[in-house]
């Protein structure tokens, strides 16, 4: 356990922010799985629509560093090639 004032706080600040950022990155989550299950309905705009709305979410995860930056090029790559493929 922690031994100094200091420990101690910072303890108490890495729980608070675990709890933001795992709600940051089921915020991501949920943008993403919009764009996969428009992609699953074969649905062209609306899966054009969830890609539009998802891609400033994943590039805020990276700017609030919960996500890599390689992680986020690599899903946005991958769902705008799959919804480029609807037509």
């Amino acid at each position: 356990m922690a031994n100094t004032p200091q420990a101690e706080k910072r303890i108490r600040r890495n729980d608070r922010r675990a709890e933001i950022n795992k709600a940051r990155v089921s915020r991501i989550r949920t943008f993403v799985k919009k764009v996969e299950s428009a992609i699953g309905d074969g649905s062209a705009d609306s899966a054009r629509a969830a890609l539009l709305a998802a891609q400033p979410e994943l590039m805020r995860g990276v700017a609030k560093g919960v996500l890599h930056k390689n992680t986020v090029a690599r899903k946005i790559s991958r769902l705008a090639k799959r919804v480029k493929a609807l037509g």
